[in-house]
């Protein structure tokens, strides 16, 4: 009878021959293995436009990050405007005919309230409306101001029997004829705040000067600002 406590002794049983030679599961042997995940073959090309990519998104959040740093620091103001001037000539309205004839000569002060920050307008152009309804409009010369500046700007509109439609008409003279009409006048300009070296963003500025009082005089067709210079709404 055999010892249970007996260690056993002798060979090691051969292992199991594979039927297609080697690796097991192998149902086809012409089949070919799957390839690990670091075998595919390098691309440069695949990699510059990943690299290039990547160095453009970094250079587009530093940039961003540098201009708001900027903005933070010298905090641009927007300019003043104020109608300081007006004077009218040669003004006459026809209902019959639905138009209007005059002479628009309009002074602005300007104010430039950074002190840190010059600005410069360029493609100024502006327009006179009464109520919604366009009258003239004229194209200003570029100009700059420095730090703290005042500067006057002119602005003169014509209009020889201009079209205007029938309520703007009628409007013009019902006001003419109690001595004062009121006039709406807009100003667009390219503007740029600068610092040195450093110009930031060209922005478009928008001016809005409401009900503008031209009082008339007895003198037919002449006119002169009423009520005083007129403050502006300035939107950038």
């Amino acid at each position: 009878m055999t010892d249970p406590t007996r260690p056993v002794t002798g060979y090691p049983a051969p292992p199991y021959a594979q039927p297609n030679g080697g690796y097991p599961y192998s149902a086809n042997p012409n089949q070919t293995q799957p390839r690990g995940p670091y075998s595919n073959a390098y691309n440069p090309r695949a990699a510059f436009i990943r690299r290039f990519v990547g160095a453009m998104v970094a250079l587009f959040v530093i940039v961003g990050c540098i201009l708001l740093v900027v903005w933070l620091i010298l905090r641009p103001k927007v300019p003043d405007f104020r109608v300081d001037s007006l004077s009218l000539s040669n003004f006459n309205v026809s209902s019959a005919s639905q138009s209007v004839t005059g002479t628009w000569s309009v002074g602005f002060i300007v104010y430039n309230p950074n002190k840190k920050l010059s600005i410069r307008y360029d493609d100024v152009e502006s327009s006179i409306y009464y109520g919604p309804g366009f009258i003239s409009e004229t194209r200003v010369p570029p100009f700059a101001q420095g730090t703290k500046d005042r500067t006057s700007v002119n602005a003169t509109f014509s209009a020889a029997n201009s079209f205007v439609g029938a309520p703007v008409a009628r409007g013009i003279d019902a006001d003419r004829a109690r001595g004062s009409v009121s006039f709406n006048v807009k100003l667009l300009a390219r503007v740029e705040f600068r610092r040195g070296g450093w110009r930031l963003r060209r922005r478009l500025l928008r001016v809005l000067c409401r009900s503008v009082a031209v009082s008339l005089s007895s003198k037919a067709g002449l006119g002169t600002l009423g009520g005083g210079s007129r403050d502006c709404q300035v939107v950038v």
